[in-house]
């Protein structure tokens, strides 16, 4: 038996678009016995509150009879999708995979296990499925789960986070390979993790495994592909590309595919995955490019060069803003940079209007000592400069600012924060630098002075981050450790961090948390970042923190 494994990019909403997605790779994959999408395909994943719209569900079920014709003389298709609860108690929904084929819609598989931590709340929306899902297939007995379903076996995890194990109880019911649609979004190293867990359950229960993925930028999630089977004694058979569309498809007897060589190096894969975050925020939202605010340092530098990866040089324009204190070095780095990438640029200095909105500002301020506030206007200068571009252009403002500043407030609200995608807001400072390192091995795009120099804003004389901040081997270590790894004050300190210094870190956190909550969204990397994972309160008092 030969199946295809479609990973696709589908946009959220985008029915007739995704079916279209869907209905070319399948008529691709050729002489295969069965094609399986990624989890919830058709809708595009994640689709959230639209699965509250009725009208929308009918629409994507009207959508799904259209494709059922479509395919009529294809092999059966597995299509990811959502399916209303007819039952008068319960959740509106289930999260769903429809088989299609000779026309119709031939039955329906349900997930088991609802997610409802970082990302996910599909208990929002979803009935649970009770029973297991079996799919008979010539001779075959195919176990059908979705996502979630494959992450809870006993022997793997140290502790699990469901009572029942959807995996199990499909083997026990007789299902000779299991079958995963999934909607597993990027975090750095989660492929390997991925792998050795598929690994290890294809060689518990003696049966393959195969794993389809979502691919593709979504608002704040990217999606890596990289669908792959395992045979019955745990070995990688197949492996679909990174970060790209792809149809993969696998020979269970015997065992056999085509595996896709890959770079699960950090720099690499954060590289990647932001690169077509960016290229899909944009495609998918309708933006005509992308603007960037150039300081000469290194967030900015890096945020370009992304950008000018993703879109296209021509499509990405490059805004110096020089004021009073911006130095002749930064002014030359970032010219340096957008000759490198070959992107445009265009220069506004900004200190005629310092000086008109300190001149304003005269009388309200009068005997008041100079302080962050005159700092903060300058940022905010810049933010409605750089925002006038993007209205006037159509282009979307990429931010450039880091997870560490943004974790300490080390940002200025409705001044270098604004736009409208957060490149690398969820990149620790000292990944930035190794990300920059990493891209001149291959091509030396980035200034070296601008990774070498000392991070500053230059909203002052002589200023560095490092007058406010700890170092960022520090700092990044102390915010992995409470933000990732969810530590307690009492907890890092005993790590053997200066308790003063975390005392001070953890109070920094938990002050911009307002901020945080009105910045633009960004593309999550890591296990934790500020998106829609980060439900923190902002007027609290925390204990220990």
């Amino acid at each position: 038996m030969k199946i295809a494994l479609l990973q696709l990019d589908p946009t959220v909403g985008d029915l007739r678009g995704n079916a279209d997605l869907i209905a070319k790779a399948a008529r691709d994959a050729g002489g295969v016995d069965l094609c399986v999408t990624s989890e919830m395909a058709l809708l595009g994943y994640p689709p959230r509150d639209l699965l509250l719209n009725g009208g929308f569900i009918n629409q994507s079920w009207s959508v799904l009879e259209d494709l059922a014709g479509e395919l009529k003389s294809s092999p059966p298709v597995l299509v990811g999708t959502a399916e209303p609860n007819p039952a008068d108690v319960g959740r509106p929904l289930f999260n769903a995979a429809a088989l299609i084929f000779r026309g119709e819609i031939v039955r329906t598989f349900h997930k088991t296990l609802l997610p409802t931590y970082d990302v996910f709340d599909e208990d929002r929306y979803f009935e649970p499925a009770r029973d297991p899902q079996i799919l008979d297939l010539g001779r075959k007995k195919l176990g059908v789960s979705i996502c979630e379903d494959i992450w809870n076996d006993r022997d793997f995890w140290r502790r699990r986070r469901y009572h029942v194990d959807p995996v199990e109880e499909l083997v026990t019911s007789g299902a000779q390979t299991i079958i995963n649609l999934s909607a597993s979004p990027f975090t750095v190293g989660k492929q390997a993790h991925r792998e050795a867990m598929l690994g290890a359950m294809a060689a518990k229960y003696r049966i393959p495994f195969l794993y389809v993925n979502q691919v593709g930028g979504n608002d704040d999630l990217v999606f890596d592909g990289r669908s792959c089977a395992f045979d019955p004694s745990g070995m990688l058979i197949a492996r679909g590309k990174g970060f790209q569309e792809d149809v993969v498809s696998v020979d269970l007897g015997p065992p056999g595919g085509f595996i896709e060589a890959d770079d699960f190096s950090p720099e690499s894969e954060i590289w990647r995955a932001l690169v077509l975050g960016v290229k899909d925020y944009s495609r998918k939202c309708g933006f005509k490019g992308a603007i960037i605010g150039l300081s000469g340092g290194i967030d900015s530098a890096l945020t370009a060069a992304i950008a000018s990866e993703a879109l296209g040089k021509e499509r990405v324009l490059g805004v110096l803003m020089p004021s009073p204190y911006t130095s002749m070095a930064s002014i030359e780095d970032a010219e340096c940079l957008a000759k490198s990438l070959g992107m445009r640029t265009m220069t506004l200095p900004i200190t005629d209007i310092m000086n008109t909105f300190e001149e304003n500002l005269s009388l309200a301020f009068k005997d008041l000592p100079r302080d962050v506030t005159e700092e903060n206007l300058q940022a905010r200068i810049r933010g409605n400069l750089l925002m006038a571009l993007s209205n006037k252009f159509g282009a979307v403002l990429l931010t450039t600012g880091n997870k560490s500043e943004l974790a300490v407030g080390y940002c200025t609200i409705y001044g270098d924060m604004s736009g409208g995608l957060a490149v690398i807001s969820d990149v620790p400072k000292t990944m930035v630098y190794r990300i920059a390192r990493w891209l001149n091995t291959r091509r030396v795009l980035i200034p070296e002075s601008s990774i070498t120099k000392a991070p500053t804003a230059e909203l002052k004389p002589h200023q560095t981050d490092q007058d406010t901040l700890p170092p960022y081997e520090v700092l990044d270590e102390i915010l992995r450790r409470h933000v990732e790894l969810h530590q307690s004050r009492d907890e890092i300190s005993q790590a053997g961090f200066d308790p003063d210094v975390v005392r001070r870190v953890l109070g920094m956190v938990k002050s911009a948390e307002f901020k945080r909550k009105q910045s633009a969204p960004g593309i999550k990397v890591t296990d934790r970042a500020f998106g829609s994972g980060w439900r923190m309160p902002i007027a609290c008092r925390s204990y220990n923190v």
